[in-house]
């Protein structure tokens, strides 16, 4: 069965090292693209922090050895995206992580790691990916893996209002600090009472919080 993995690499073994020390305090995720050249990974990055941070950033990008070039396409008060070109290692150390024939689903940089939502033929050709990567030097941290069922969103073992219940309330700003919509408002917006969207949230949160705690060992 297909499965999903989250996996941790450093960002010194990765790429933006040194634009993550320059700017310490920038969120950097990919932006999802349905296909792109295999040897061109990666080719759009965001980067996000106040607006006065943010101006580093272009100079950091400049300086960083893993950056080829990179090209500002759109500018907002706290992010900015890139189109980014990298230089060679970057791509083959992407590459130790597909080579099994995996696809990246989304990739971040979180405390100065690289974490990749990885999407695997099956359980076997993560493995391969783990101990092929190792082998070659790269430090991977498995941080989750997930059964890719045949319903929807069954990976997260969610019904689908739980999930869209989810997606409203983080839409929402529900989870902000301090909250943007409190739950009376959202129970209105999704049109059921406070008491039902209260129960389905502590439902998907404890199928959430099982779902990450109790994730097999790879073997």
């Amino acid at each position: 069965m297909s499965t999903i993995a989250e996996l941790a690499v450093p960002a010194a073994e990765v790429a933006l090292r040194d634009t993550l020390e320059a700017v310490p305090d920038v969120d950097v995720a990919i932006e999802r693209v349905v296909a792109a050249d295999p040897g061109h990974v990666m080719p759009y990055v965001w980067f996000a922090t106040d607006s006065s941070t943010l101006a580093a950033v272009d100079d950091a990008l400049a300086a960083d050895p893993s950056v080829d070039d990179a090209t500002r396409l759109v500018a907002r008060d706290d992010r900015s995206l890139y189109r980014v070109e990298w230089v060679d290692h970057v791509a083959v150390t992407v590459s130790l992580l597909t080579d099994a024939h995996a696809t990246v689903l989304d990739a971040a940089v979180e405390n100065t790691q690289w974490q990749f939502r990885m999407l695997f033929p099956d359980r076997a050709a993560l493995s391969r990916t783990y101990e092929f990567a190792t082998e070659q030097g790269l430090s991977i941290e498995i941080l989750r893996i997930h059964r890719l069922e045949e319903r929807r969103h069954g990976r997260y073992g969610l019904t689908d209002a739980q999930y869209e219940s989810l997606v409203a309330a983080l839409e929402a700003g529900y989870y902000e600090i301090p909250r943007e919509m409190d739950m009376d408002e959202l129970s209105d917006e999704l049109d059921i009472s406070h008491q039902a969207l209260s129960e389905r949230l502590r439902r998907a949160h404890r199928t959430l919080a099982k779902e990450l705690v109790t994730t097999d060992d790879l073997s």
